[in-house]
């Protein structure tokens, strides 16, 4: 069966904060994107790195009037090398570790974190 998760955007209140954040945890570079347009003036849009081809998952940080960051909702879980070595970038970043790493057997290891902008993320590894 293929993957149907294909995109997801994390919302941000302080978008520069949010992308040193995630540059910061998760060493990746993210792109800009011009995407202010008259129905969303002033959207600011950062990109994570993906796969060249589409497949797997990939996102975007994004600031936009009409949504707010936060907890609740949709839970998005960041594939990781490392649990600890991850976390140990977290609180550095501005973040909290709300769960730390916990065994999901057969299926590897989480850990939950809040950003700076009060979402919480999830961290999965299969080491």
């Amino acid at each position: 069966m293929k993957n149907v998760i294909n995109w997801f955007e994390i919302y941000t209140s302080d978008f520069n904060r949010a992308k040193k954040f995630y540059t910061t945890v998760f060493k990746c570079k993210l792109t800009d994107l011009p995407v202010s347009s008259d129905r969303h003036p002033g959207m600011e849009y950062a990109v994570f790195p993906g796969d060249e081809k589409g497949i797997g998952a990939s996102g975007a940080l994004v600031k936009i009037e009409q949504v707010k960051p936060g907890n609740g909702g949709t839970l998005v879980y960041f594939a990781v090398e490392d649990i600890n070595a991850t976390l140990s970038r977290v609180e550095a970043a501005g973040g909290k570790i709300i769960r730390p790493e916990l065994s999901t057997g057969d299926f590897g290891f989480i850990a939950l974190i809040e950003d700076t902008e009060g979402n919480t993320i999830g961290l999965r590894s299969l080491k």
